[in-house]
This record gives structure tokens, sequence and C-alpha cells, in this order.
């Protein structure tokens, strides 16, 4: 693994102190974290429309079954429980907003969300547990982040894989 790297340290005096950091430091971050221009917009919309679906979600859980005229489910609390979960994943793409490339996991996570969210609805749908309409709800809440989410992973692999050089796995 080789030597500890150090890093200078100027106190008030002018004097010079040696700090170790941890091995790990030898790994030069990414020069550019931020990704391109429209992935902090895109991922700020994404924690901001998470964050307001889960709130609802907890605090009115009869709302979007009244709306959809579904029968209101005899166990409200665990559409609060999905509406938590929601709420979390905002967080993880403010998070990932201000750094994507670093946070790209947190991307992937919310995108095979967004994927496997849509399979479990067909699956409902096709054996008649939901009605065909409650579909439009995925449009907002999964269908559309895809390009997005999507672009942004391959960018994160391009990225993360140019830096290694080549020859790298």
């Amino acid at each position: 693994m080789g030597r500890i790297p150090e890093r200078s340290l100027r106190v008030q005096r002018g004097e010079r102190y040696r700090i170790p950091f941890a091995p790990t430091d030898e790994l030069s971050p990414m020069p550019d974290e931020r990704g391109p221009r429209w992935a902090k917009p895109v991922l700020l919309l994404a924690a901001a429309y998470n964050l307001v679906f889960g709130a609802l979600a907890v605090l009115f859980p009869h709302a979007w079954f009244t709306f959809a005229n579904l029968p209101v489910p005899n166990y409200p609390s665990l559409w609060q429980c999905i509406g938590m979960i929601v709420g979390v994943y905002g967080i993880g793409y403010a998070i990932a907003a201000f750094a994507p490339l670093r946070h790209w996991p947190i991307v992937l996570v919310g995108f095979a969300g967004k994927v496997f969210g849509p399979l479990g609805f067909l699956d409902a749908a096709v054996r008649g547990e939901l009605p065909w309409r409650c579909g439009w709800l995925l449009v907002t809440n999964d269908l559309i982040w895809w390009v997005p989410f999507t672009a942004l992973l391959v960018h994160a692999w391009r990225a993360h894989r140019s830096e290694r050089g080549p020859g790298q796995p």
C-alpha cells in the first residue's frame, strides 16, 4: 500500500505541521463531481417531487385512493410507509444533486425503484389487483425520470471509467 500521504497544515504562528491522512486519501477525487449542468436541477426537482409526494402520502393516506375513485385500503399505514420511502428517496436525490458523479449510487438505487415500480404495477394490473387506470401515477412517479437518470448514470460510468485510465478494470 505504501506510505500514508501527508498534508500540510498552517497554524497561527506560521509553523508547518504534517498531518497524516487515511490511506484511502491516496485516491484522487474526480476533477468535477457535479456532472452535466442539467443534473443538479433535475435531481433537485426529483427531490422536491418525492418529498412532496411522500409527505402527502403520509399526511393524507386516503387522498390518492379517493382521487382515483378506488376503495380506501384497510391498512392506510402501508401507503404511509410507501410515502416515507418515497420521501427518503427525495432526501437522497437532494444530496446527490450537489455531487452527482460522486453520489451516483443514490441515483442508481432510485432508478432501480423507478423501473421495478412499474413492473410491479404491471404484474398487479394483469392479475386484476389494480385497475389499469392507476397507471397514470407511474408517469410522474417513475417514467419521466428514466431518461435523465439513465443519462446521468451513463455520464457517471464514463467519468469513473476515464478516471481509472487505460488498462485498469
